[in-house]
């Protein structure tokens, strides 16, 4: 018998330093996972405050709003019964992390902070963000009053962890990570860590959907695992578009993906993934063996709860691979632009503009 698990990955449509709108689409997506039956929800990068809050990231209050929506999410029912992790910035010993903060029952498991920052193109993370450097090292982090009133906890480990549930062992990558030449996902799956997830915000660049997708797919091809891509989706405020594409791997195969272009501010993607089938591919690629033997370590942060669901294991099938279907560059061009234009003048006082540009959208997305 397989030790299957259900899991979601979510594309959302967040707004820098919109606290109250980002939190009202972060437990929309938990809550739609839930309905899908998923055990496991991850999201995208810096959901909790948007990610374009550009010089925002210095402010204490941008910090402290964002510990305020952690405390509601998990003061609500609705992330009850799942494991979950959203990012958000967090400040370690007077040093601004992007990280990742992992949740269970109203229980901080473990913040884990970005390890290579990005700094081409349009990024700039480095001008608000350090990079973690302490490799396979875990710290005590003291949490925010507000947040030790929930859940009794005066201390959790950040850093450069994993979190090892019943069944199996999740470990963190967050955007650039995957993009690196020395990503940490080879190590982690030589360490045995079967579930890679990485919150992003990619955003778009004509045929760069192209690359991020095989990235996640190649990153399980070598070594095996399943691997959890969310991105997110709109313009944020700023002048480039997020254009979504969250999907998951699986040992070299797509088995679900979000759509590229679109208006949902909420979507997420489900895949049911047999361990067994992780163990299976791995054990029989004999040089991975090898190494996988000797392989430095990784810290675990034990989580007495399973990702399988016993009971409905028979009669549950495992998602199948398919083949991505890639929008043309003419696609790309036509839906882009329009799906920005979309979200900058929807948010916008200039009413009169948005209704203007509302029918050139009509226009540009009518033949496809």
């Amino acid at each position: 018998m397989g030790h299957k698990v259900k899991v979601a990955v979510c594309t959302l449509n967040q707004w820098a330093l919109d606290f109250t709108g980002n939190l009202e689409r972060i437990l929309a997506s938990i809550q739609l996972a839930k309905e899908a039956g998923a055990r496991y929800r991850t999201g995208p990068e810096l959901e909790v405050t948007g990610y374009s809050c550009e010089d925002h990231f210095y402010e204490s209050d941008t910090l402290l709003h964002s510990w305020e929506v952690l405390a509601q999410l998990l003061a609500s029912p609705s992330t009850r019964g799942l494991l979950v992790d959203v990012g958000m910035p967090v400040m370690h010993r007077n040093v601004t992390y992007n990280c990742r903060v992992a949740f269970y029952n109203g229980q901080v498991l473990l913040i884990r902070p970005k390890m290579m920052m990005c700094d081409d193109g349009n990024y700039r993370e480095t001008r608000w963000f350090t990079a973690w450097t302490k490799i396979r090292t875990l710290e005590d982090f003291a949490l925010p009053r507000i947040i030790t009133e929930i859940t009794g906890q005066s201390t959790v480990p950040i850093g450069d962890g994993v979190i090892a549930t019943k069944d199996t062992v999740l470990g963190y990558e967050i955007c650039e990570e995957l993009w690196n030449p020395h990503s940490s996902h080879i190590d982690m799956a030589l360490d045995g860590v079967e579930i890679i997830v990485n919150g992003s915000g990619s955003y778009m660049e004509l045929r760069k959907a192209f690359v991020a997708v095989e990235l996640v797919r190649s990153a399980t091809l070598k070594s095996g695992g399943c691997y959890m891509f969310s991105n997110l989706r709109g313009c944020d405020g700023q002048r480039v578009y997020f254009n979504g594409c969250s999907c998951i791997a699986l040992n070299g195969q797509m088995v679900a993906r979000t759509g590229q272009f679109g208006i949902e501010e909420v979507e997420i993607a489900t895949a049911v993934i047999d361990l067994e089938d992780i163990r299976t591919y791995r054990n029989s690629i004999r040089s991975r063996t090898l190494h996988g033997a000797s392989v430095s370590r990784y810290p675990r942060v034990q989580l007495d709860f399973t990702l399988s669901s016993p009971g409905e294991e028979e009669c549950t099938p495992p998602s199948q691979p398919f083949t991505w279907q890639y929008h043309t560059p003419e696609e790309e061009i036509s839906l882009g632009p329009a799906c920005w234009l979309w979200d900058y003048l929807r948010r916008s006082a200039r009413v009169d503009i948005f209704f203007h540009y509302l029918g050139v959208l009509t226009h540009l997305a009518a033949p496809l």
